[in-house]
């Protein structure tokens, strides 16, 4: 296992390296100039969006933009958020939160391209509405073998592997409330999460989204108020770790905070990709539930999906960031989530440790619901509409093995399979831009038209 964790390292740092970022940033930039900065201009227009519909009844044929959002932000409100933020920091230095932060905001113009392209190549199978990369890839761009690539890249890097990681993180969150890890527990843990899964997982689309569209928010919101509760009891740290991300994201002394002897490079490398890893913008998931979404226009769903990578980063991250900084519970030479958990064990006291293992474990059940109906849709694409009880048979195994085995091969494992699917995601987001642009500025026409 160590050898096969060192060989998936020696590609990562391949794959994520300096192209990667350039690429993936790069991306993020060239949307945000061309749309003219549309996450600052319409971010406003995301939010009327986002919860207009919780006020009308749903009508047409899919789902509403909050549940499309709420499903959305179900797979990507997971382990990034939690295991993801303390890996990158612990790895990183507290200068790798800037570089997330970074590649949110450019993230929001990459995602809102992916939406309004999922919306604009979606298409009906029997009595379904399906879209994502895979589709916008072959219809908008004519090529079989990229939206192949990728849907396969997908099905493996979140419907197998990456659900491995959201259930591995669960298991390593309960060994801590219960102080001890073995292989029944853990296998024991795996079965329960799986069978769980299973019964939500097999009822589609509709159930997948109800379940989250009540599970989300109320989700949400406990994991900030408890963060809220450790940043005001200790209000006078709270700027100084501000400066401190800040001068870790530009100098190298201070981008382990002393202790780890992180460099820039490492802070950018692991801030981008456990970005990444959380918003999942550019990464060509979430399209899948932002197609679905029954809209009168591709770009409201657009704006919508930006609201997803604003929640997921700014607030949560950001969260997440700041109460293992100010617990110092990154110093600790605990891994994933169990550093997470200790920063909430110091903040909170004994609550601490059950409040973080029952937040991880709904963020963590939620994505492995939303990744599960990303990597679906795609079996869908490559075997048209067949090939749909085997493959959700093989995630539930994937979720028991995945509280098996040891946390550094696995996110070794997921970022690998990540880069693999965003590399023509990412060709097909610069060779369509045209066409977001275009169905921006329709939209923006009928605004003045009203």
């Amino acid at each position: 296992m160590e050898a096969m964790t060192s060989l998936f390292e020696s590609i990562n740092s391949v794959l994520w390296g300096p192209v990667m970022l350039i690429f993936l940033l790069g991306t993020g930039v060239w949307l945000t100039f061309n749309l003219g900065f549309i996450q600052i201009r319409f971010l406003k227009e995301g939010f009327k969006q986002t919860f207009a519909p919780l006020f009308k009844k749903d009508d047409g044929e899919g789902i509403n933009s909050f549940k499309a959002l709420a499903t959305s932000i179900s797979a990507q409100v997971g382990t990034g958020n939690l295991a993801g933020v303390a890996t990158a920091i612990a790895a990183g230095g507290p200068g790798a939160i800037f570089w997330m932060w970074l590649s949110s905001f450019f993230g929001m113009a990459t995602i809102f391209s992916e939406a309004v392209l999922a919306q604009v190549y979606k298409v009906k199978k029997g009595d379904q509405v399906v879209g994502g990369p895979a589709y916008y890839i072959r219809e908008g761009l004519g090529s079989r073998f990229l939206a192949g690539f990728f849907a396969v890249a997908i099905i493996l890097a979140l419907g197998f592997i990456g659900n491995m990681v959201q259930s591995n993180s669960i298991t390593v969150a309960v060994n801590e409330v219960f102080g001890q890890s073995s292989l029944w527990l853990n296998l024991s843990i795996g079965i329960v999460v799986a069978l769980f899964i299973g019964m939500i997982l097999f009822g589609g689309i509709e159930r997948i989204s109800a379940f989250a569209g009540n599970v989300v928010p109320i989700m949400a919101l406990l994991y900030i108020v408890g963060s809220m509760i450790i940043l005001i009891v200790n209000i006078d740290l709270v700027i100084p770790t501000f400066q401190l991300i800040f001068e870790a994201a530009f100098t190298p002394e201070s981008a382990g905070g002393g202790v780890l002897g992180a460099t820039v490079k490492e802070a950018i490398r692991y801030g981008v990709a456990r970005g990444l890893f959380s918003n999942e913008a550019g990464m060509g998931s979430t399209p899948h539930a932002h197609a679905v979404a029954n809209v009168k226009h591709p770009a409201q769903q657009g704006f919508v999906a930006m609201v997803g990578v604003f929640i997921d980063t700014v607030v949560i991250c950001t969260l997440t960031a700041m109460v293992v900084l100010i617990t110092n519970a990154h110093t600790t030479g605990l891994e994933a989530s169990a550093i997470t958990q200790e920063g909430f064990a110091r903040g909170l006291g004994e609550f601490g440790t059950p409040f973080i293992a029952i937040c991880l474990l709904f963020f963590a059940f939620t994505t492995i619901l939303g990744w599960s109906y990303f990597g679906e849709v795609n079996i869908r694409f490559l075997f048209n509409g067949k090939g749909i009880k085997p493959y959700r048979s093989l995630v539930l195994l994937f979720v028991v093995i995945g509280a098996l085995v040891k946390v550094d091969f696995v996110w070794e494992m997921a970022d690998m399979f990540n880069a693999l699917m965003v590399v023509p995601n990412l060709i097909a987001l610069l060779l369509l831009s045209p066409v977001v642009k275009r169905v921006f500025r329709e939209y923006k026409q009928q605004l003045l038209s009203k």
